[in-house]
């Protein structure tokens, strides 16, 4: 069904109609945009990962703590 989604020319088509719809002077805005968009959503999906880890890394060491060593009398 989209074998042919993305060959060259279909990408090429749908750069020049890009560049009628907003012109030469916006591209680069919608390029920084779209970078920064993706940038932030990276950072957001690494933290997002990195919390529970970070939480699970933090919980040991608390349980360990509470745990007292039993006395033998």
């Amino acid at each position: 069904m989209f074998e042919g989604l993305f060959q060259p020319t279909h990408l090429i088509l749908v750069l020049v109609i890009v560049l009628i719809v907003f012109g030469p002077g916006k591209l680069p805005d919608l390029g920084k945009a779209l970078g920064e968009s993706i940038r932030e959503l990276k950072k957001a999906l690494n933290e997002s990962t990195s919390a529970p880890k970070e939480l699970s890394k933090q919980a040991v060491p608390e349980e360990r703590a509470e745990q007292k060593p039993k006395q033998h009398v």
